[in-house]
């Protein structure tokens, strides 16, 4: 159980948040927690709850919430944390204790970071302590004054906290981090002059001059307009440090304003036992503590989250930390660096067990395990039990009253740790596995710490800690291409280090260069027994073999990321057999869940699912490439219904199983934009293997997020698919990528490509008797002779467009006609026209989904209005048109209305509106 000021005010348990109801009850239980253990008066509370005058029944009021927290709490089994809401006469205290409420755990690792004498050790304390926040504090709770008071308090107490983190950095150095840490709380609290000079400070010192000086004038100017006054000393003092070009002190010097300062042991857990070593009757002895734990990792990088992150979790009662994450990721090495860090906060002595429950070497029975734990603590050999349970037994009663550390290294499952937990409350379990062990979560409460890849300056670390740290600067671009192509996995560095290591004259780039060949790079990241092919290997043989077909089969995507339907293309299954198969791989940290439903692999992961089953390559790709035709079709449909087709299917296309369905427009517009990406990948794959017929189909698929967001780079993407169509010889699907393409370049207002993509787009579309192709090219090349000032030329084309349109009788085209015949007779002083031609595509009834083509009708109708005189309609009509592209997400649409909007009303609110719009838009190009 957790009690949380610091963000939503909260209580998490174990199976989740308590829901504490109303804004009143949350602020109550904030009262009683801001002074927690000490008794709060009704009046008190009265006063967090009201305002100026509270109701007759307030009192009432204030005990009902009272009583229904009780409950809750209760219903939580609080009493078994030691949390208890008890009634003292006029008043009620919340007994707590202060490791379960997170603003004290704060503030007591603010006293840490304050004690240590390492720069480096205050920086992990003030980062841990920073960690704790999940938004502003108390939100959630009724803004009284004294709550607002608390929070404010609060608040003050993170900045400073920040601003000490800006200074332990410095002293370490590290300009570039306190820079950026104090950047993001520059921005947020840009008149807090203290932040202001830290930063400057900061970003001078990091080689960025201009940057401060700039951050200076900017603070300067807000001040002056703001508050109507100058700088004050600290930031003025910063001002003159900068322009004198006063130097950067050297590493481990003191700063003005470090407050925080800090020594070893930094995250180490000290158990609150007495350490029986002699009372468990092993013969021990307190000066001679078991100690199995193999030698200190050599390197180890980074990893200040993770270690803290394992710090917290190992400060319950009897903890479990469950150290997980794929193959080579450096768990190993990240359990014994925590576990020796502190020797003296175990002092009955540190464990160790290889369960090599990945290992081919077979895995050590339990009471062989337990035999040798039991040999450590004292116990003679003839004593120990000759039956699991026995050993089991001896070994709890042994450690009830000791202070120790359990490592229990590559875990293959729960039932192969349980046996060998510990019984002490005062002793601390670590395992680590590349499964979830979600069945130790549940049993025993582990408390999960997952490990990923590492960050690039700590990848460029443990390189520099192989290589030495000159081999590395000098080569600094080299050296984060070696990360980029190990994908941060530890263990490839390391080969990587190992073999760069023993050919001191070869260079950074060479090797680079050499692992860039997707071809032989598992086998470049081998060497002798250890390496990535090795323990990936270790991992898949555990998997059955169903879980096994469908991992080798995802080698074989050409995207990022992935969902069920997208596996179950791969490896000709259903998406419901395939999300079964993702899980099981996902337990063994061989895929990742970045976000419901998407899934994505690590470079080498995809390699080495690439050469279980390389034959079924092209069976694979062929199923995602028709998988990715069907889903885009259904988002297409659905995001415009009264939209026409763009194709017949290819050839030989298979059906997938399942389609995902799309339950509106903005669901469908929505994964247009999330598979972007991928579905450009999955055409240069296309294009790769010869499947030209898919390649264009599958980006011209894309039409309504290209019409959506025009401006937004798809010209090059759009090419692809046209050399695509080119090479199929296929005059139907030339003319419909040309007539997408060129239209683009217009928009980009790239006039003269357009006209020269767009001017063999009609022949084309007649020679393979697609009329509505014709109409379309037309239409577009109407546009195109508006934009060169060719109106009578564009209205010709557009006329003739529409008259292809109703012989065909479809009513999608002729709408899309009249809507730039409708603007092209505006643009040529025929207002009249235009509001007809704009009404006759109304009355066509253009669908409520389509908002795009709703808005750019209002907004033309809305022009026509003004242009004829009546003013009162035209701004009704343009302001509608604004609202509905708002609503919609149509950035576009809305700078066009408000645009015109703007120059015949000057209203603030129109200004405002114009900017977000434009913003947005900017933003998301």
């Amino acid at each position: 159980m957790e009690f949380r000021l610091l963000g939503t005010v909260c209580v998490d348990t174990l199976t989740g948040p308590l829901p504490l109801g109303p804004a009143k009850r949350r602020s109550l239980l904030a009262a009683l927690l801001l002074r927690a253990n000490t008794p709060v008066s009704v009046a008190r509370l009265t006063d967090c709850l009201w305002d100026d005058a509270p109701p007759l029944h307030a009192r009432t009021v204030v005990q009902g919430h009272v009583s229904r927290l009780r409950a809750l709490l209760t219903g939580a089994d609080a009493e078994a944390y030691g949390v208890e809401l008890a009634t003292l006469g006029d008043a009620y205290v919340l007994r707590v204790p202060e490791t379960l409420l997170d603003s004290q755990r704060f503030e007591e690792l603010l006293m840490l970071a304050r004690e240590q004498r390492s720069p480096a050790d205050s920086v992990l304390m003030l980062k841990e302590a920073l960690s704790l926040w999940e938004g502003p504090a108390l939100t959630g709770t009724y803004p009284s004054a004294p709550l607002q008071a608390a929070a404010h308090a609060l608040e003050e107490s993170r900045l400073t906290t920040v601003e000490q983190l800006g200074c332990a950095y410095a002293v370490l150095g590290e300009h570039h981090r306190a820079a950026a840490v104090l950047r993001a709380e520059a921005v947020a609290h840009p008149m807090r002059e203290s932040l202001a000079a830290a930063l400057m400070t900061a970003l001078h010192r990091s080689g960025r001059q201009s940057e401060a000086l700039d951050w200076f004038h900017r603070t300067r100017r807000l001040l002056a307009d703001e508050l109507g006054i100058d700088p004050g000393r600290e930031l003025a003092d910063a001002y003159a440090q900068i322009l004198r070009g006063d130097p950067e002190p050297e590493p481990g010097t003191a700063t003005a304003g470090a407050t925080a300062t800090a020594g070893d042991g930094a995250g180490a857990v000290v158990p609150g036992g007495t350490g029986a070593g002699t009372s468990g009757g092993s013969g021990s002895g307190d000066s001679h503590p078991a100690d199995l734990l193999p030698r200190a990792p050599r390197g180890f990088q980074g990893r200040a989250a993770e270690l803290a992150a394992l710090s917290r979790a190992a400060a319950g009662e009897a903890p479990v930390c469950l150290v997980t994450g794929p193959a080579g990721v450096g768990k190993t090495a990240l359990a014994l660096h925590w576990a020796r860090r502190s020797p003296a906060a175990f002092p009955d002595g540190r464990l160790f067990a290889d369960l090599r429950g990945f290992g081919d070497t077979g895995e050590p029975t339990p009471l062989e395990v337990l035999r040798e734990f039991l040999l450590a603590l004292g116990v003679a050999p003839r004593r120990v039990p000759e039956s699991a349970q026995g050993a089991a037994a001896l070994f709890r009663s042994l450690t009830d009253r000791r202070s120790l550390l359990v490592v229990l290294d590559n875990a293959r499952d729960s039932a192969q740790v349980r046996p060998l937990l510990p019984g002490g409350t005062d002793c601390v379990t670590l395992v680590t596995s590349r499964h979830r062990l979600g069945g130790l979560i549940a049993s025993d409460a582990a408390r999960p710490v997952p490990l990923d890849v590492l960050e690039p300056p700590d990848c460029a670390a443990l390189l520099a800690g192989v290589l030495g740290e000159e081999r590395v600067l000098a080569e600094p671009v080299a050296a984060r291409r070696l990360a980029e192509l190990c994908g941060g996995l530890p263990l490839a560095l390391r080969v990587t280090a190992a073999r760069l290591a023993g050919r001191p004259h070869r260079t950074l780039a060479g090797t680079a260069d050499e692992l860039a060949d997707e071809r032989s790079r598992l086998a470049y990241l081998d060497v002798e027994d250890t390496g990535v092919s090795a323990a990936l290997r270790l991992t898949v043989q555990q998997l059955p073999p169903d879980a096994v077909h469908h991992f080798a089969r995802l080698g074989h995507h050409p995207g990022s990321h992935f969902d069920p339907y997208t596996v179950a293309a791969l490896a000709g299954s259903d998406p419901v057999v395939a999300a079964a198969a993702l899980e099981r791989l996902a337990a063994a940290h061989l895929v990742g869940e970045t976000s419901p439903g998407r899934w994505v692999l690590h470079d080498l992961v995809r390699l080495y699912a690439r050469g279980l089953d390389p034959a079924s390559g092209p069976d694979a790709l062929l199923g995602v490439l028709d998988h990715c035709i069907a889903t885009a079709l259904a988002a297409a449909d659905t995001a415009e219904p009264g939209g026409e087709p763009c194709f017949v299917l290819p050839e030989g296309y298979r059906r997938p199983t399942a389609v995902r369905d799309f339950t509106d427009r903005a669901e469908a517009m929505g994964w247009l934009a999330a598979e972007r990406e991928d579905l450009f990948l999955a055409a240069a794959a296309a294009r790769a293997a010869g499947l030209d017929d898919r390649a264009w189909r599958i980006i011209l698929l894309q039409w309504p997020h290209v019409v959506w967001r025009a401006r937004d780079g798809w010209a090059p993407v759009l090419q692809l698919a046209l050399d695509a169509a080119v090479a199929r010889s296929d005059p139907y699907a030339e003319s419909r990528v040309r007539n997408l393409l060129g239209w683009v370049l217009s928009e980009e207002g790239r006039t003269a490509e357009a006209e020269a993509m767009l001017k063999p787009s009609p022949g084309l579309a007649r020679r393979a008797g697609d009329r509505l192709g014709e109409a379309t090219a037309l239409i577009n090349l109407a546009i195109v002779h508006t934009e060169q000032g060719g109106p009578e030329e564009a209205l010709e084309s557009c006329g003739q467009a529409l008259a292809l349109a109703r012989k065909e009788r479809d009513a999608h085209t002729e709408m899309l006609a009249l809507q730039h015949l409708a603007r092209m007779q505006l643009s040529a002083g025929r207002p009249r026209d235009a509001l007809d031609s704009a009404r006759t595509a109304f009355d066509l009834g253009p669908e409520h989904e389509e908002a795009a083509r709703r808005v750019l009708l209002l907004t033309v109708s809305g022009e026509a209005h003004l242009a004829l005189g009546t003013e009162d309609e035209g701004i009704r009509l343009l302001d509608l048109a604004a609202g509905e592209a708002e609503r919609a997400g149509y950035d576009e649409g809305a700078v066009r209305s408000l645009e015109a909007l703007l120059r015949v009303a000057s209203g603030t609110q129109y200004v405002r509106r114009y900017e977000q719009a434009v913003r947005r838009l900017t933003d998301d190009g």
